[in-house]
């Protein structure tokens, strides 16, 4: 019967790591690539039966994603989040797609949630990812959004994964600063054209009345006004960020 390794990226993860490793208890190898953590994420994470590799990500998911699954020891593997957790259902039914044998890449639909709150359209509405494939000619592209790169048939899975998405405020707006800040490299990079009209008045208002309007987000009340004006300022931000490293290479 074919192995699955759960490979989980992490830094600073100690308040989730625990919950995470217990929730992907019925694999055969759980591969923690741990960003040089200062907390108790290793530790927690070796009780737990883990193997972690310490390795810096430099901001580049992709790479790091691929080292993962290059260090993996089963013929399968399994990407999740330490804030993710895999509903009991869902684990059922990646034991039995593996042990069938048909190599696919197998989609999971996940499922945003708050600890106090609820938001499930707009910004935080459910979408599938791609978690669950073959080790085997798979790797990872990209910086902020990575993309993973199988040779497999796409098929989805029916049962869900859970994400709890932020503890606070100030992890949330950390995180929208790192990201605006690495996408907007990442265009330069790729030296993707940026215009004050198009990118950084019209772009971000788009942005909004797609969240809020087009995938009803205006249903998730207060907090779904406040997650479209925050991903209108996300859209701005990381075009804002652009501008400037084309000007003056990000200084004003």
């Amino acid at each position: 019967m074919s192995k699955i390794t759960a490979l989980i990226l992490a830094k600073n993860e100690e308040t989730n790591i625990r919950d995470c490793i217990q929730s992907v208890h019925f694999v055969d190898e759980i591969l923690v690539i741990d960003d040089f953590s200062i907390d108790l994420t290793s530790n927690i994470a070796r009780e737990m039966g883990a193997t972690v590799i310490q390795r810096s990500m430099d901001g580049d998911w992709g790479s790091q994603q691929t080292f993962a699954i290059q260090h993996a020891q089963s013929d399968w593997v399994l990407f999740i989040d330490a804030d993710e957790r895999i509903s009991e259902l869902l684990a059922k039914e990646i034991l039995d797609v593996v042990a069938d044998g048909t190599p696919q890449a197998y989609w999971i639909l996940r499922e945003n949630k708050f600890h106090y709150n609820q938001a499930t359209h707009g910004v935080l509405r459910p979408d599938y990812v791609n978690r669950l494939f073959p080790a085997k000619n798979s790797y990872v592209t990209g910086y902020v959004h990575p993309k993973i790169v199988t040779p497999y048939p796409n098929k989805k899975l029916q049962h869900v994964m859970y994400h709890y998405t932020y503890d606070n405020w100030d992890q949330y707006l950390s995180k929208l600063n790192n990201y605006t800040r690495l996408a907007a490299e990442k265009y330069k990079e790729n030296n993707k054209k940026c215009g004050f009209m198009r990118d950084i008045v019209l772009r971000p208002l788009w942005a909004f009345i797609k969240v809020y309007i087009l995938n009803k987000g205006f249903l998730d009340g207060k907090m779904g006004w406040i997650l479209s004006v925050n991903h209108y300022f996300y859209t701005m931000n990381k075009y804002v960020k652009l501008y400037y490293l084309y000007k003056n290479n990000g200084k004003l």
